[in-house]
């Protein structure tokens, strides 16, 4: 018998410290001892460890089945041999019998040190990965404590395990340094050979989704719906908003007073700008409103093709179209729609403002160049 009070105590603590059930430990800890003592004395032998916590006691059993024949004497006792020990035994039942060695302790407590800090260590992991299970899309500050070959590492708040900003996740034109206090999104925890790892984000669409529920009541609440986000981080984002109450302004719930609550998110997003528009299931609509802050003049769709041609007068075509066509390529990915932009004086419309919706013809082919299509409601990873 190994009689080691101090280890048993030390398992109590664990259990206390760390939040881990000891029995986790001790089952680890019966099938190691068993596989070192085959070692020392041959694998050939049949044996077991017994942990008793409440007696602070290790004992090791050698056993055998009783056979009719034996053929393996190791394992194995004969039917005669057994009830010479006792005189109940029948065939099939198990005879054990207490064989811990004087020598044993040395090696039991060198095991015993391996297996329980193996377990913790994993046990610790599935901890933090059951914690931070549901951790994902969500907004929390993190401090950055390195930066390494453009990959930022952050301490993240609320959580254990450091958070890894990779250069894609980061907004281009910021720069970070050490000691940087941000606000990032979780985008996902992965688990990996060095134990659970938390990726984190500031060009996330999720980014933005998650500061607009964060500034806006209504939308936190339902009450507003953001039916899509297109974003080029650090340059521009467009938002499609949409509200099922008539009395509400869902665009100027989220711009705010003067726009404070817009200005809020702008300010987190370094000046980043946001387009907010209405969304709409009429194309027209839906297609002249994503142009903003251009006005448009008409709009012509091809349902077919999924094309639309948009007119806009002379002073406004390079506002709709934006720098380097970012603007247009923002509306088609948040309409999912392909959109050629024409100026009034290449069409056959006066430079007269006119509602969009006006004279919506049955399918009308757009002409010119055209924008790649993409699907509305894109992934918000």
């Amino acid at each position: 018998m190994i009689n080691s009070k101090d280890f048993f105590i030390a398992l109590d603590l664990l259990e206390k410290e760390k939040k881990i059930n000891k029995e986790y430990f001790i089952e680890s800890l019966e099938a190691a001892l068993a596989s070192a003592y085959k070692k020392m004395f041959g694998e050939a032998k049949s044996a077991m460890v017994k942990v008793n916590a409440e007696k602070n006691t290790i004992k090791v059993y050698a056993y055998k089945t009783v056979v009719a024949e034996v053929e393996d004497p190791d394992k194995q006792i004969s039917l005669e041999e057994a009830r010479e020990l006792k005189a109940s035994y029948n065939l099939g039942d198990i005879i054990m019998e207490e064989v811990t060695p004087k020598s044993f302790g040395r090696i039991a407590a060198q095991t015993a040190k391996q297996v329980v800090m193996q377990r913790l260590r994993e046990a610790e992991r599935a901890m933090v990965s059951s914690e931070l299970s549901d951790k994902g899309d969500t907004l929390t500050t993190g401090i950055i404590r390195r930066i390494e070959n453009n990959v930022a590492y952050l301490e993240v708040g609320g959580i254990d395990v450091e958070g890894v900003m990779n250069e894609g996740d980061q907004i281009p034109n910021e720069r970070y340094k050490e000691g940087d206090r941000l606000r990032i999104y979780v985008k996902r925890v992965k688990e990996t050979s060095y134990g659970p790892q938390v990726q984190v984000s500031r060009s996330n669409l999720g980014f933005v989704k998650k500061l607009f529920e964060l500034e806006i009541p209504e939308i936190e609440s339902g009450e507003i719906v953001i039916k899509n986000i297109v974003r080029e981080a650090g340059y521009r984002t467009k938002i499609a908003v949409y509200t099922e109450n008539a009395q509400l302004d869902p665009v100027g719930a989220c711009i705010g007073n003067k726009g404070a609550r817009v200005n809020a998110i702008i300010a987190e997003l370094n000046g980043e700008k946001i387009d907010i528009v209405p969304y709409s299931e009429d194309a027209f609509e839906f297609i002249a409103a994503a142009l903003s802050p251009a006005k448009v003049m008409s709009v012509e769709i091809n349902e077919t093709a999924k094309t639309s041609r948009v007119v806009v007068p002379d002073d406004k075509l390079s506002l709709a179209i934006g720098k380097d066509g970012q603007n247009v390529r923002l509306a088609a990915r948040l309409t999912g729609w392909k959109i050629d932009v024409k100026p009034a004086s290449k069409s056959d419309i006066a430079e007269t403002p006119a509602p969009a919706e006006a004279d919506k013809p049955a399918d009308n082919t757009a002409i010119g160049s055209s924008l790649e299509d993409t699907t509305l409601f894109e992934d918000l990873e």
